[in-house]
């Protein structure tokens, strides 16, 4: 551990010193980069400071403790705080998701059980809205297609964070939001009080972070303009302002139509496109890695169940990590911290023991 921490302190003073270059900050891709890491790195340093500091002051209680009996009194307090600290610092080197800093593009998409679908859509889309603004981050609705009852049919929404602090990153924390959501209630347009079940689905995409790192050329893409539409298909405005922008090679189609403005429709689209194949050519790596190298909450299936939304009960069910609790209510309210916290708890127990066993082969 400690050869990786020396590695760690050198490559902290090297970025110290780049970041000290006034030509990084006028690059502001890489000083965004650089910043990133350089926050990652003082958080582990930190913690192994504080790890040796504790380490201090539990062996100088245990050499007083000889003369004192007093100092004996504070030695399980101590050894208890020790193990805390290790075990932090243990999961701080647990090699992180390079994304986990970035911003994220979430899209959600009304799916089985009609219009109940389009109203649970909508109603995760205000629990995500309330999820950001408790943890202080920006949050942009960039399209939205809204549906006869109020709900929506599909949304894209971006949102950012003003930390540098990657375990503090949109991505870090909604990356395993993706996934099959599936709702259990009445719905308002059921007459006789019967539960029904539906689903929604949920992606999301670390955001990137300046147009030129996915770079998209015109002849990779075909633009199609269109009228744009709400409920019931009535037309919104009368000129073609919607924009539906399709990449060859990936099959990838991103649809806007939030914005009046033809330009602006085809920016925030490009946008999410930018998103999109950021995330495909992550898979891509991602299926030729390791299971060591890759979340082991996250999935890369679309169609999986993660979690289940049930009213009547007001319970809260995540299938993957087993979490449970009935504060449904205070969930949909933005209270998804300790759901989002027991999927964090288990890829980083994953990923520690998939790099024990790494180490062990060696």
């Amino acid at each position: 551990m400690q050869d990786s921490l020396a590695g760690l302190r050198a490559e902290h003073a090297s970025l110290q010193e780049q970041l000290s270059d006034s030509a990084v900050h006028s690059n502001p891709a890489l000083s965004k980069k650089l910043n990133r890491r350089y926050a990652e790195l003082s958080t582990i340093l930190d913690a192994d400071a504080q790890a040796k500091l504790i380490e201090q002051d539990l062996a100088a209680a245990k050499e007083l403790a000889t003369e004192d009996a007093s100092f004996a009194e504070e030695l399980p307090k101590l050894e208890e705080q020790l193990e805390a600290a290790q075990e932090r610092l243990m999961r701080l080197l647990i090699p992180r998701d390079p994304d986990d800093g970035r911003d994220a593009i979430l899209e959600i998409k009304a799916g089985e059980g009609g219009a109940e679908s389009a109203l649970f859509a909508g109603d995760l889309l205000r629990m995500y809205l309330h999820y950001a603004a408790s943890k202080g981050w920006k949050a942009e609705v960039l399209d939205k297609t809204e549906s006869d009852l109020g709900g929506i049919k599909d949304c894209q929404v971006a949102i950012k964070s003003s930390s540098t602090d990657p375990s503090q990153g949109v991505w870090a924390h909604l990356k395993y939001e993706g996934g099959v959501h599936r709702v259990q209630r009445v719905p308002v347009t059921e007459t006789q009080g019967r539960i029904h079940t539906s689903a929604a689905g949920v992606l999301v995409f670390p955001e990137v972070d300046e147009p030129e790192e996915v770079e998209i050329s015109q002849n990779e893409i075909r633009v199609d303009v269109f009228r744009s539409s709400g409920p019931g298909g009535q037309s919104v405005n009368t000129t073609d302002s919607a924009v539906r922008i399709t990449h060859l090679e990936t099959g990838i189609v991103v649809s806007m139509q939030n914005e009046k403005s033809q330009l602006q429709n085809r920016e925030a689209a490009m946008r999410v496109l930018r998103a999109r194949l950021l995330a495909f050519k992550q898979e891509a790596i991602d299926a030729e890695q390791s299971a060591a190298r890759r979340s082991q909450v996250r999935t890369v299936d679309r169609s999986e169940r993660i979690r289940t939304y049930n009213f009547p009960e007001n319970r809260i069910a995540d299938h993957r990590t087993g979490y449970k609790a009935y504060n449904l209510d205070q969930v949909m309210d933005g209270a998804l911290d300790p759901i989002v916290e027991s999927a964090i708890k288990m890829d980083e127990e994953a990923r520690l023991a998939a790099l024990g066993n790494t180490e062990s082969a060696n």
